[in-house]
């Protein structure tokens, strides 16, 4: 029975691919693209920051001084690794959303929602607490906005039933 289950949930699927707007296959895609710039921006400042590299944004310190901040880690874990980690997630979701998998919308909106509201504080710490700004976080900023920007843009799809 198990079986029959899985089976009507893969036809299900295969039914919502085929059904499926183009629009939302190209949005879903730039989301996935978009998730890849940003996974290659926090992998490369996760790196930075577990080797003790210096990160300079064009000749600023800034960089080097949110990175190192006391705000730049949880526990020991470098808060570019947790990006990286939502972003890869993002990435992924996105992927099998363009690929026409329906379900993984609600996972995907809850990402990008926790990446969203992340990034809001993120901002707020380094705008008013630490009084200076890091390119790499910014550009990281900039990719979370334009996933939820995308994720707003795909109105979600209606149930369709098979029997």
């Amino acid at each position: 029975m198990k079986q029959n289950g899985l089976k009507r949930a893969a036809q299900a699927d295969r039914t919502a691919a085929a059904s499926q707007p183009r629009s939302h296959t190209i949005l879903y895609a730039i989301a996935a693209m978009v998730a890849v710039a940003g996974l290659a921006d926090a992998t490369y400042l996760a790196v930075s920051h577990l080797t003790g590299q210096f990160v300079a944004c064009g000749g600023s310190a800034q960089c080097s001084e949110v990175l190192s901040s006391k705000y730049a880690a949880i526990a020991g874990v470098p808060l570019a690794m947790v990006g990286a980690a939502g972003y890869f997630a993002a990435f992924s979701l996105a992927t099998l959303a363009a690929f026409g998998y329906s379900r993984v919308r609600k996972a995907l909106v809850l990402v990008i929602s926790a990446m969203f509201l992340g990034t809001l504080w993120l901002l707020y710490l380094q705008a008013f607490v630490l009084h200076a700004y890091c390119t790499y976080c910014l550009l990281s900023a900039a990719c979370t906005f334009v996933l939820a920007g995308l994720l707003l843009a795909i109105p979600p799809r209606k149930n369709t039933a098979v029997a």
